[in-house]
This record gives C-alpha cells, sequence and structure tokens, in this order.
C-alpha cells in the first residue's frame, strides 16, 4: 500500500486531474485499478498453486512459462524495479528542494538520497520494514490534512469547472494515463518480498488485494476532492498544489518525504531479490556472481548493482520521462504474469491446484489482452520496443539452452495441444490428400541397422513421422529392466544424431511376434505406423520367417518398405551423387513409390537432385504411348522430374543397366506365397543385383498421386 500511495499521488495526481478532469481522471484510476486486480487475481492463483521463494514476479512466471520467458521479463522487471527507485527518489528530491537553498544541485541532493536508501535495505529487510510501518503513520497523517483542508475550499462550481478534460499542449488520455499508471503499480512489493513471508500463499492474495481496494477508494476521493477544491491553471502548474489545499501543509510535506522514501525503500527491497533469483537459476551466467547473499541473508551486491541503476536514472532522466518507460515494464510483467495464469488454467494440468478461488482461464485472459490493449493506446513506437526487447532476450534465452529443474506449463500446454488435435482427428474423415509417412524402422539393436534410420529420416523429416522399433526377446519377468534400459540407450542415440524421431521399444517371445506387437500398437488412434520399414534378409532360412512377416503386415493394410543396402554411403549430412529412380509398373505400389522419392528430393541432403520415372517396355512401337503416360503421371502428381522408357526382353537387365549409377532404386514387391520363400530370395537377388541402394516397396493403397 505505501508503495501505491506515493510520488505520483502527491507530487502529479494534481496535474493529472487537471488535464484530463474529475470523470476522465476516476476513469483512469478504475481502468488502471482494474488491471491490477485482475492481475492480483492471476497472482494470487500462482502463488497459492506453488511454494513461492524469492523473486516475486520473475519466479512465478519462470515456473509457469518456462526459464526463456521467466528470464526475459525477470531481466526486464528488475532493471523497472531499479529505475524505480530512480523517479521515487526524485520525486522526493523535488519536495525537499522547496525547504533548501536555491543554489542547492537536485542531483547531489537525488544522489544522497539514493545513498540513504541503499543503506537502508544494506542493513537488512527486518529493520526497514519496521521503518515501514511509522512511515505508514506519517501517510495516514498527511493524508488526514489534506481530506480536511480539501472539504473546506470544495466548490462546486469549481468542480463543475473541472468535470471535464482539458488538456493541454501534447497531452492526452493515454499520455496522463502513462503518468499516471506508476502510481497503482506497487501491487508487486509484496510478491517481490516472497521469500521473506512466513506464508507467502496467504499473505500475498489478502494483503494485495487489500491495497488495492483501500488505495483505490484514496485516489478516488482525491480525484473528487481536487476537481472541486483547486481550479486548473492551479492543477496543472503546481506540483505541490495537494499542499496549498491541506489544512496544515507541513504535514503534506511530512507525507510527501515519507512515500516517496517508502516507495523507494520498498523497490530498493525488491528489485534486488528478482535480481538475486535471476542469478540463481543461473539464467544469465554474467549475473551470478549476484545470486550470493550475506548477512542475514542480504542480496547485497544485488542491492548494490539496483543502486547503480538507479543513479544512473536519477542523472540521466527526470520524473515525466522515467514514469512511461516503468509503465511499459510494469504492464508487460502483468501481461505474461496474466498469460502464464490463462495458460495454466486452459491445459487443465492436474498438478495446478490453487487455493484462491477467484481466478479462472477468462479473468486472467482478460488481463492479459488489457495489458496489451493499454500498451499500444499509451505509446505504440514505445509498446513494440519493450516487446522487442523481450522477445529478443527470450530469443537469446531459447538459443541458450538452459537446463531448468522445475517444471513449466510448456509440456502441459503442448500435451492439452496434441489431445484436442488428436480428437480432431479422430473425428475427422480420412481422406487420401491427408496421407503421410508414420514410419516404423526396425533398427535393430544399439543402431545396428544405422541405414535404416537415416532412410526413415530421409521419409519423414519434413513432413511425418519417425519411430524406432526394437525388439527385446524373452520375457518381462526378466527383460522389464533391460527394456528401459534400451528405452533410455534409444531416446539418448536420437538426442545425439539430432532426430526428429520417437523410441519403441517392447518385450516379446521372439522377433515376428514383437514385430506385430508394435505395428499393431504402436501410436495413438488414427495416429499410427503406416509405413513399416525393415531390412532385407540374405539367407533362405531367414527368408521363411521373413515372408510371413510380410502375408502378416499385408493383411494388417500395412506398406511396406524393405531396404537393401550393401554399402554405408549416405548419412543425414550427405546423400550419395546421382537420380532417384522409381520403376513403375502399375499404380498397386508405383504411386507409393513416386511419392516416397518426392519426400527424400524435399529432404534438405536431397535438394537439387532429380527424380527419373521409368518403365520397361518390350517394343519400341509402344515408347511414344508409355513416355506420354509416365508424364501425365508427374503432371497430374504435381511432381517434378523426368521420365525414360527403356526398350529390352529383360527386365532385369535393364534395371541393372540403365540404374547402374543412380543413388537410390525404387522397386514394386509382391509378397510370396507360403512355400515358395526361397524362389522369392532367388528372384529378389536377381532384381537387384549390383545395385548399392534399393527400396522394395508394397503399397496397402492408402493414398493416391492425384490427391
Amino acid at each position: 500500500m505505501l508503495t501505491i500511495l506515493g510520488v505520483i499521488m502527491f507530487l502529479r495526481f494534481g496535474f493529472v486531474v487537471g488535464n484530463a478532469g474529475v470523470w476522465a481522471t476516476l476513469l483512469i484510476v478504475l481502468a488502471s485499478k482494474t488491471i491490477t486486480t485482475l492481475t492480483t487475481l492471476s497472482l494470487s492463483a500462482i502463488a497459492t498453486n506453488t511454494r513461492v521463494e524469492g523473486g516475486g514476479a520473475y519466479f512465478l512466471i519462470s515456473r509457469s512459462l518456462g526459464p526463456e520467458f521467466g528470464g526475459a521479463i525477470g531481466l526486464v522487471f528488475f532493471v523497472a524495479q531499479a529505475l524505480s527507485v530512480a523517479m521515487y527518489v526524485i520525486g522526493f528530491t523535488e519536495a525537499l528542494m522547496a525547504y533548501l537553498p536555491a543554489d542547492s544541485s537536485p542531483i547531489l541532493v537525488a544522489s544522497l538520497t539514493n545513498l540513504v536508501v541503499c543503506v537502508c535495505v544494506w542493513i537488512g529487510a527486518g529493520w526497514t520494514l519496521k521503518v515501514q510501518f511509522l512511515i505508514l503513520a506519517a501517510v495516514f497523517v498527511s493524508l488526514l490534512s489534506f481530506y480536511t483542508g480539501a472539504i473546506e475550499h470544495f466548490s462546486t462550481a469549481t468542480f463543475a469547472a473541472n468535470w471535464n478534460p482539458q488538456f493541454e499542449g501534447n497531452q492526452s488520455f493515454w499520455t496522463v494515463f502513462a503518468l499516471f499508471f506508476p502510481a497503482v503499480t506497487g501491487i508487486m512489493a509484496g510478491a517481490n518480498m516472497s521469500g521473506d513471508l512466513q506464508d507467502p500463499a496467504r499473505s500475498i492474495p489478502r494483503g494485495t488485494l487489500a491495497a488495492i481496494a483501500v488505495t483505490c477508494f484514496v485516489y478516488a476521493s482525491q480525484a473528487v476532492l481536487l476537481g472541486g477544491a483547486a481550479n486548473h491553471r492551479q492543477l496543472v502548474e503546481n506540483n505541490l498544489i495537494i499542499a496549498d489545499v491541506a489544512s496544515l501543509a507541513a504535514l503534506i510535506s511530512l507525507g510527501v518525504f515519507a512515500a516517496t522514501l517508502s516507495s523507494a525503500l520498498g523497490s530498493m527491497m525488491g528489485a534486488p531479490r528478482i535480481l538475486q533469483s535471476l542469478a540463481r537459476d543461473r539464467v544469465f551466467l554474467r549475473l551470478v556472481p549476484f545470486g550470493a547473499s550475506s548477512g542475514r541473508g542480504e542480496p547485497r551486491r544485488a542491492i548494490l548493482a539496483t543502486a547503480l541503476i538507479a543513479q544512473a536514472g536519477i542523472v540521466a532522466a527526470d520524473l515525466n520521462t522515467i514514469a512511461p518507460l516503468i509503465t511499459m515494464a510494469f504492464l508487460l510483467t502483468y501481461g505474461l504474469l496474466n498469460l502464464a495464469t490463462f495458460y495454466e488454467s486452459i491445459t487443465k494440468n492436474p498438478s495446478y491446484r490453487p487455493q484462491f478461488r477467484y481466478c479462472n482461464w477468462m479473468t486472467s485472459l482478460a488481463g492479459a489482452i488489457g495489458c496489451g490493449i493499454v500498451m499500444l493506446l499509451i505509446d505504440w513506437r514505445w509498446a513494440v520496443v519493450a516487446s522487442g526487447l523481450v522477445g529478443a532476450l527470450h530469443y537469446y534465452l531459447s538459443r541458450a539452452n538452459l537446463d531448468a529443474d522445475w517444471g513449466d506449463l510448456n509440456s502441459g500446454l503442448l500435451f492439452e495441444r496434441t489431445r484436442r488435435n488428436l480428437l480432431k482427428l479422430e473425428d475427422s474423415l480420412y481422406h487420401p490428400k491427408n496421407w503421410r509417412p508414420f514410419v516404423l524402422a526396425f533398427s535393430g539393436s544399439g543402431f545396428s541397422r544405422p541405414h535404416l534410420v537415416v532412410f526413415g529420416s530421409w521419409l519423414t523429416r519434413e513432413t511425418g513421422v519417425l519411430s524406432l522399433g526394437q525388439v527385446i526377446p524373452g520375457g518381462l519377468d526378466n527383460q522389464s529392466e533391460r527394456l528401459a534400459n534400451q528405452e533410455a540407450i534409444l531416446h539418448s542415440m536420437i538426442q545425439e544424431r539430432g532426430l526428429d524421431a520417437f523410441p519403441a521399444v517392447v518385450v516379446a517371445s521372439d522377433y515376428v511376434a514383437g514385430v506385430h506387437a508394435l505395428v499393431q500398437c504402436q501410436g495413438l488412434g488414427r495416429l499410427r505406423p503406416n509405413v513399416v520399414l525393415m531390412g532385407c534378409p540374405l539367407s533362405a532360412e531367414r527368408m521363411v520367417i521373413f515372408g510371413k512377416l510380410l502375408r502378416d503386415l499385408e493383411g494388417l493394410d500395412r506398406s511396406v518398405v524393405v531396404l537393401r543396402q550393401v554399402d554405408d554411403a549416405g548419412n543425414e549430412q550427405t546423400a550419395p551423387e546421382g537420380t532417384i529412380d522409381v520403376w513403375w509398373r502399375g499404380r498397386a505400389n508405383g504411386e507409393l513409390m513416386v511419392l516416397l522419392a518426392h519426400l527424400m528430393l524435399s529432404h534438405p541432403t536431397w535438394r537439387g537432385r532429380q527424380l527419373r520415372l521409368l518403365r520397361v517396355v518390350q517394343k519400341e512401337s509402344g515408347i511414344d504411348e508409355v513416355k506420354s503416360h509416365l508424364e501425365r503421371l508427374l503432371k497430374g502428381a504435381r511432381i517434378t522430374g523426368k521420365t525414360k522408357v527403356v526398350v529390352s526382353s529383360n527386365a532385369v537387365d535393364a534395371i541393372q543397366s540403365t540404374s547402374r549409377n543412380a543413388a537410390f532404386v525404387f522397386l514394386g514387391l509382391t509378397t510370396p506365397d507360403e512355400g515358395e520363400e526361397e524362389q522369392f530370395l532367388e528372384r529378389l537377388e536377381q532384381l537387384v543385383g549390383d545395385l548399392p541402394r534399393v527400396a522394395l516397396v508394397h503399397s496397402a493403397g492408402e493414398m493416391t498421386l492425384e490427391s
């Protein structure tokens, strides 16, 4: 309350009433108090939902929106609080200059006052808070003097003359609003001292809301009484009009001294604790030294930094210049605090259980929108600059990869958004136009088949989903620990290689059962694997098992890609030289082959390469018709590529000779009948021959090229 009833009330409120008039001043007070009340509701909700430590608004925002937003707004809020010390000290100096010799230096007086405030806080917060009770008594007495004098001087004619706005010079409603708003920003004074409170969850809501209610009455009644006790010219030109109206001017001077010193002390106590909390979280490594405590836990290094910033503000600016800058910083802080509470509410996180029941997503959203609108209306240029500064700090901290050891709502927000989208996807009708590759790649134990991982990444990096499957043979009774370890290893390898992939590990009695389990159970709802990527077996014995697996996957309506690669050429950063050849034998598998080749070419590694759509014909008379057909296919599919028709009576030889220098070759795959696995392997070996990298594709027919 003492921070709210500060320098603006005693030295600038008359200027506000003189320019805005009584009714517009009441509107300014009401709008300001509405914003701070909504923010306090959000503040109370978060404060009663978590164990509040030191750092006030920074602590609350960082624990909700994460260290990036918390660090960005924490640094801006700290500087604003430090400049608030300068604002209050300048206000104290303006009042004191009336009692000092005319040749006294205002900057020297303000600097000495700043030093005194710093020393008081340096001694300790406990001692400073006790001093605040004496200051509160002085402010109460000065207000009593004002009320008695204003009632005596009150004139209905003067009140009527001051009822409407009379803006002078470049003043407007919003410039006057910007000047007044810092007067109500003391709502964070208690929260900034959160680390020193015995029960922050109880004290912050009760104390802050009570302070808002009392000070709202004080400002509203002052606006009415000033409007009837002094004319327009006196209100605009006399910074100490309250003293002239009061029954005893000396008591007003006492109140000015008390209120400005109290506000300066409050800001000098709060700002260092924000900086200390910021430093202890190691958000900005250069600020880490300010996390130290001395004496009885006092952040004395941070106190010194605050005093130096305040001194810079004293030397560089005056009261009218500093106030709007502080307004922007406080509005940004309040807006983000409201936004944090809004997100906490809509994500429906089970851990969000505030004891304060008078806040919901509507009040929080209204507070955030109100702060944003007021910032733009006050001065859209400064609003953009302030928002840009916070955005730049957030970007810097995002690139710094902060390792915060606390949870925030980002994961909760992503979960809720994902949950809603999955439910919408489940209710929507499937259309081939929306087909995307969800590839389940069996990469082997410990990435023993890296070529499958790389190929899967090429197919899904831009548009799809990649899961890396692994089957652990055995029973759960003796493999559960290994399951957890393999999941952790797979997740670690995915992170180390910078892959956009998910681990998928299952324990099963044998490999085939494990593949069945992963194919059927991996995913959620409609978001499930539609392409199974496997390596090619090279022995007849293994082909028997593999053939049955292919038939099972066909029965499960899953597309299958079998990758046969005899070298290790190609990784996520480099691709082998040459074209991507797709050998067309019809739509059954051809459509999926062309699309997968196109997806590979959309990957950054493959950009600039060329797709070739090829077909073998036995007679030259069919060249023109087939070539025209292939070109219509690519044109209808809106895919860029070249077509080529090869005349040969031996398709295998044609494929071998035409694609020997290709980077990748796509061929169709037919599922072998039971008992014909050995012959199937022979045909496969003959077809692939010496080609180094071949993808054999069997399509389940879920997509069409023209969609």
